[in-house]
């Protein structure tokens, strides 16, 4: 077992729970970090599963993860913002 699958266990045993848990919990804003962390947790936990399998081809995924998790943000925040 590589060094980035140990990672990404930790990653997703650890980090990614506490995102869940903050998206459950609190006011609006408080879920959208939680959503911003999930995002970030998601992106790094594929990251290091296609560096731990050595499979160039599988690094699109954390990259459309990554700019797809922008883009649910900011939809997440266009909703949150008071009407007029």
């Amino acid at each position: 077992m590589s060094p980035w699958l140990i990672g990404d266990l930790i990653l997703l045993g650890a980090a990614l729970p506490a995102a869940l848990w903050i998206c459950a919990r609190g006011d609006a804003v408080d879920r959208l970090v939680g959503l911003e962390m999930g995002g970030v947790v998601t992106s790094l936990a594929l990251l290091a599963f296609s560096e731990g399998v050595g499979e160039p081809g599988y690094l699109i995924v954390p990259l459309l993860t990554a700019v797809l998790s922008c883009i649910g943000t900011l939809v997440f925040t266009r909703l949150l913002a008071p009407r007029p």
